[in-house]
């Protein structure tokens, strides 16, 4: 098995290198000490095709492999892990969800949106009872003519202040539990829906980590993802290529620390 990156992969890693110094170290300590993402970036990403990693090419995506992706993943989280985070959660969570089981339509509104970089991408399972045990979850959505209504709130999530697509997992039917649950779609300017508490966090402070807020919420029906019923299975693959991302951000954060270590141990002088 081989295990080098082939030519394309090294030149795409040294693109990815060399946009993160010049765009974002000048800044990272400026933005995590106001926790605050810089929107300008979101165009950039954009541009760069970092928004649309994983997304096929028909949707105006890059279509890249896994391999590929960590390798992005992990040079942005080198200099800054909050950057690495933001990408990780749109492309992974949010996009890759409409990706696999979005339906054609879905694909065609959403997905070309998200790849552009008119707008960052949020997945909202996580809620104040509903962690680890996410079949535990309390927001409901009730089918109401050729709308779901939604009610409920969701925690930490990432980018939920600042995403205008979100997909979100929802309790259709309670008896069923977690066969009960489904994913919805839903856009930012829907009235009844806001963001919450956004969290000030010890560290990765840019990245955005917020509550959602779901107050009867008219979310049409064509918005579900798939089928009802279907919601837990999916999010639950979705997460499992999600751990991909977190692979890929985590080896960024080890190989950038090691990287200062190194460069602070040859410039440092002592005993002179």
């Amino acid at each position: 098995m081989d295990f080098l990156f082939s030519e394309e992969q090294q030149l795409l890693k040294e693109s990815i290198r060399n946009f993160a110094e010049k765009e974002i170290l000048p800044y990272v300590r400026e933005w995590d000490q106001q926790g605050r993402w810089p929107k300008e970036l979101t165009r950039k990403l954009g541009e760069m095709g970092l928004l649309g990693i994983i997304i096929p090419p028909e949707y105006s995506g890059a279509g890249y492999s896994n391999v590929d992706y960590v390798i992005i993943l992990e040079e942005l989280s080198k200099v800054d892990p909050a950057v690495g985070l933001v990408v990780a959660a749109h492309n992974s969570l949010c996009s890759n969800h409409i990706n696999l089981f979005g339906s054609e339509a879905q694909k065609k509104k959403y997905l070309t949106r998200l790849a552009a970089g008119e707008t960052l991408g949020a997945w909202g399972l996580t809620e104040a009872g509903a962690g680890s045990d996410a079949a535990a979850i309390k927001t409901r959505a009730v089918k109401k003519g050729d709308k779901y209504i939604l009610n409920g709130s969701k925690l930490f999530i990432t980018n939920g202040s600042l995403a205008e697509i979100l997909v979100i997992m929802a309790v259709t039917d309670p008896e069923k539990k977690r066969q009960g649950i489904s994913a919805f779609i839903v856009e930012k300017d829907m009235p009844g829906f806001r963001p919450g508490k956004k969290e000030d966090k010890l560290g990765i402070r840019a990245a955005d980590t917020a509550e959602l807020i779901f107050e009867d919420v008219e979310v049409p029906a064509e918005n579900l993802i798939g089928q009802e019923g279907q919601g837990y299975r999916q999010a639950m693959a979705i997460l499992d290529g999600g751990r991909v991302s977190i692979a890929g951000f985590s080896l960024g954060i080890a190989a950038g620390a090691l990287e200062m270590a190194l460069k602070f141990a040859k410039e440092r002088e002592q005993f002179n």
